[in-house]
């Protein structure tokens, strides 16, 4: 009963694919929408969850009532509260008449956020109160409105690091993921890409009055383990891509599929959805290099913590990793032998009783002379790098700068700054 309740509501909404994970957020969705219970659909971009919203809003007791898909990254942060919930008219400037917001409007129906992760704090207190109360403020009004909404919530981000960020509360996530669905990424759903492949592929052949495209043995098994980081928006493209261009073979191998997909080996360093979204010039080159010297820079600093705190275990200690103090710029460095080899500590003097008052050093004090060595490593390298990109590029700076993925201004800056104007 289920598998066919399964296959008929992917044949209403377009849905292709047999993967376990696919048909049990279905089955979810399915079980879910005859409920006013809220909904949390997770999943990367690209993936089909606004396909879920639909199958929860046409299942439900709503269903002839409004459906309204709002994707919440695209509204500025300036006017969002007026979209949503309506604004008297004088209430800011340009607002030279009253209007009613999309929960207004779409009373009784069911509202579908998307990229519910980039919504403004501000905008989050007001959607907590429409969950629990039912009730919401115009924009420029203190006339308490009622309304009954479902809402159904999408994120392609992971909104638990955002609760521990403090850019989403945690009482909304946990008000809106009553009950959360799971959309597979292409890449874990199997030869289901294989199936939207041929679908696409007979879409676009009716289209574009052309020959289907076909894949060969080694086309399928290439297109399997791609892992398709845009999901099924990006395949669509792909096979539309191959539709069109592909005039004459219309069998597709694996080197020439090759062609169409973008190369995923790239090593260098990308900013991620989420983080701070200062741009790249301005943080100064190479997170990567930041990130590693950093992390090699804490376990330094956490070791000689642990080495001087522990009195009885610290001449074994250093003994063992003696190493680890061999660059180690001292304040008066001095030989203290352990065992049978020396081992230069960043001490003033010792015995081998221990430190005594006068001669010890101060812990916070090796954290902030270790965190200028860091600041002096960093920008050693920073300056080598620079250096080599205009010694490449023949003294152009134009092209160093975007070797070095920076602005022509921030190298113009870090020339003066390193006196490099002869370079």
């Amino acid at each position: 009963m289920i598998e066919s309740e399964l296959r008929s509501l992917k044949l209403r909404f377009g849905i292709i694919g047999n993967s376990d994970l696919l048909n049990h957020a279905i089955t979810v969705a399915m079980q879910v929408a005859p409920t006013d219970m809220s909904v949390l659909i997770t999943g990367e971009s690209g993936s089909g969850k606004e396909s879920f919203s639909k199958i929860i809003h046409h299942l439900s007791p709503r269903k002839h009532n409004q459906f309204i898909a709002i994707n919440c990254g695209s509204i500025p942060e300036g006017t969002i509260d007026s979209e949503l919930f309506g604004h008297e008219k004088g209430a800011f400037t340009g607002a030279h008449d009253a209007r009613k917001g999309y929960f207004e409007v779409t009373n009784g129906g069911t509202i579908f956020l998307d990229e519910i992760g980039e919504m403004p704090l501000a905008t989050q207190a007001r959607l907590l109160r429409v969950l629990e109360n039912g009730e919401f403020l115009k924009v420029g009004s203190s006339k308490v409105q009622k309304t009954d909404v479902r809402v159904v919530a999408a994120t392609n981000v992971n909104l638990t690091k955002s609760v521990e960020n403090s850019k989403f509360r945690e009482d909304l996530y946990y008000r809106l993921s009553t009950v959360p669905i799971y959309v597979p990424p292409l890449r874990e759903r199997g030869d289901d890409i294989e199936l939207l492949f041929r679908k696409f592929a007979s879409d676009f052949s009716e289209r574009y009055r052309v020959k289907p495209i076909t894949l060969t043995e080694d086309g399928k098994k290439l297109l399997l383990k791609y892992r398709f980081p845009g999901n099924i928006r990006q395949l669509k493209n792909i096979v539309e891509q191959i539709s069109v261009l592909s005039t004459d073979d219309k069998i597709i191998s694996s080197e020439k599929l090759a062609k169409y997909l973008p190369n995923q080996n790239s090593s260098l360093p990308a900013l991620y959805k989420g983080e701070d979204k200062e741009s790249l010039s301005e943080r100064d080159l190479l997170y990567k290099v930041l990130f590693d010297m950093k992390k090699d820079m804490n376990d330094l600093k956490k070791f000689v913590l642990d080495v001087m705190q522990d009195d009885t275990a610290k001449k074994d200690i250093i003994a063992d990793n003696s190493s680890l103090f061999e660059n180690l710029e001292a304040t008066k460095p001095v030989e203290k032998t352990i065992s049978d080899e020396p081992v230069l500590l960043n001490i003033a003097s010792s015995d081998e009783s221990g430190y005594t008052e006068e001669e010890a050093i101060d812990i916070q004090d090796i954290s902030h002379e270790m965190e200028e060595e860091e600041s002096l490593s960093l920008e050693k390298k920073e300056k080598e790098l620079i250096i080599k990109a205009l010694n490449k590029n023949n003294n152009k700076r134009k092209y160093a700068a975007k070797d070095l993925g920076i602005s022509e201004r921030t190298l113009y800056r870090k020339i003066k700054q390193y006196e490099l104007e002869d370079k």
